[in-house]
């Protein structure tokens, strides 16, 4: 924190409580969204607090704003002190008694309903209340930094000191086909051939850009997927049963089909000794509210991924 003459004023609390969480969230708008705050409020707050320090805490830049080194130092002075107070308030006062809020989780929609939810389920049983929301990893984050969730499950470790993530389990890719197209292309050429024997085989996918898939072509086959998805649907159990039903191949994760390669509805094209491997991370807010319930779901859904 910059040195300030002993005669200066003193900060003013909602100033500091507004720019820590716009250390937090990393842009006003997000600030003033968790704040309950407008936007030019906000900005209004960090002009003053600029002014008063006579330094600069924020670089503004077209998506958000970067702390500058004198913010970091501030927010690590005023970030404990002040969650201590929220931790109170949230509370209502010394000795209170309140349900905990609801616990808000959001997450790949699959990962969340066939492991998250099911492992979670047991603890409702002990007063937990769960909102579960769904959509791509970057869209999440940006919802954890603005306050609208508690915990994402996210397919890419966060970059930056505003989030903090935990490793919460690895999922291992496989080129999956039906059992008539998998008679049609024969797994032993694929082995034998590589990409060259799926040359023009359909391909079933979940975004236009074949994100999985191209990661698979790449690391497993040494080259670069081209061409166009002949079905898409944004959820991969649509893919998968896209797949089963002969709408031609697709990489999935192994979680989500054992039971369709266990029963042969689905058949595995290729079994390389180096698969390719994505690890999810569990990421929360520091200084979030002090929501024991918070806390549960977190220890339960780390246990849980051990066994994914």
């Amino acid at each position: 924190m910059p040195h300030r003459e002993s005669d200066a004023s003193p900060l003013d609390l909602s100033q500091l409580r507004t720019f820590l969480a716009v250390h937090r969230a990393g842009s006003f708008t997000g600030a003033a969204r968790l704040l309950g705050l407008s936007q030019p409020t906000v900005t209004t707050q960090m002009r003053a607090l600029e002014e008063q320090l006579g330094r600069e805490l924020f670089e503004r830049r077209p998506r958000g704003v970067v702390p500058t080194a004198v913010a970091d130092e501030l927010a690590a002075q005023v970030a404990a002190p002040l969650d201590a107070l929220a931790a109170v308030a949230e509370r209502g006062g010394p000795g209170a008694d309140q349900t905990p809020e609801p616990v808000h989780l959001a997450g790949p929609a699959e990962l969340l309903c066939t492991r998250a939810v099911p492992a979670l389920a047991p603890l409702t049983d002990r007063g937990v209340r769960l909102r579960v929301s769904t959509g791509l990893t970057d869209e999440l984050l940006d919802g954890l930094r603005g306050g609208r969730f508690d915990l994402v499950i996210a397919t890419t470790r966060p970059r930056g000191r505003s989030l903090t993530s935990a490793p919460l389990g690895d999922e291992e890719f496989v080129l999956v086909a039906s059992p008539a197209w998998a008679e049609r292309i024969g797994p032993e050429r694929v082995a034998a051939e590589g990409a060259a024997a799926l040359h023009g085989v359909p391909l079933v996918s979940y975004a236009e850009d074949l994100p999985i898939a191209r990661r698979y072509w790449r690391h497993v086959f040494g080259v670069r997927l081209s061409g166009q998805a002949a079905v898409t649907v944004p959820d991969l159990r649509g893919v998968r049963a896209a797949v089963a039903a002969g709408a031609g191949i697709s990489v999935l994760p192994r979680y989500l089909c054992l039971e369709e390669l266990a029963s042969g509805a689905l058949v595995a094209l290729l079994s390389p000794e180096d698969p390719p491997i994505n690890t999810a991370y569990l990421v929360r807010r520091p200084g979030a509210p002090d929501n024991p319930h918070v806390a549960l779901v977190r220890e339960r859904l780390l246990q849980a991924g051990r066994t994914w």
